[in-house]
């Protein structure tokens, strides 16, 4: 006859235990999350301190921030000495129209911000900004401290 199994047959418990002893193959993503989201605050923290670090006395307006843009501005800046740093570089003036052709062929926005000294004159604000739009720039943001005098009496 066929072979019954007993309540107390040893290959029955065999098979519980295999069942048991089963390691999980589950990811458990909560250190994950964890650690990421403490990335995140550490980047949003940090992101601002990143600017362009040039000492420059900007002029004072009354004018609104522009928004925000995903890649890092470029920036232009004119020093209270005439110099011109295209970031943190520093260019001469015959240097500035081929050295931004060959950064705008690398990045995906065109808009420049010109940071000018207040005491620079400007004629020569106005020159940069010629060789801004000689290198094909259209997009050219002047960068002012807020805070400054209304024309409106205010």
């Amino acid at each position: 006859m066929g072979a019954v199994l007993q309540q107390g047959d040893p290959e029955r418990g065999r098979r519980r235990r295999r069942r048991r002893n089963r390691q999980m193959s589950e990811i458990n993503v909560t250190p994950f999350v964890d650690v990421m989201m403490v990335l995140l605050i550490i980047f949003m923290v940090a992101a601002p301190l990143t600017t362009v670090g040039v000492p420059v006395e900007l002029p004072k307006t009354a004018a609104t921030s522009l928004p925000s843009e995903q890649e890092e501005p470029l920036a232009v800046t004119l020093t209270a000495e005439g110099l011109v740093q295209i970031q943190t570089t520093e260019v001469t003036d015959e240097e500035i129209v081929p050295r931004l052709r060959a950064i705008l062929s690398e990045r995906t926005s065109d808009r420049v911000f010109l940071r000018a000294d207040g005491a620079i004159p400007y004629s020569r604000v106005v020159q940069i900004m010629g060789a801004l739009n000689a290198a094909g720039i259209t997009n050219i943001g002047l960068v002012t401290d807020t805070g400054g005098p209304t024309l409106d009496g205010r």
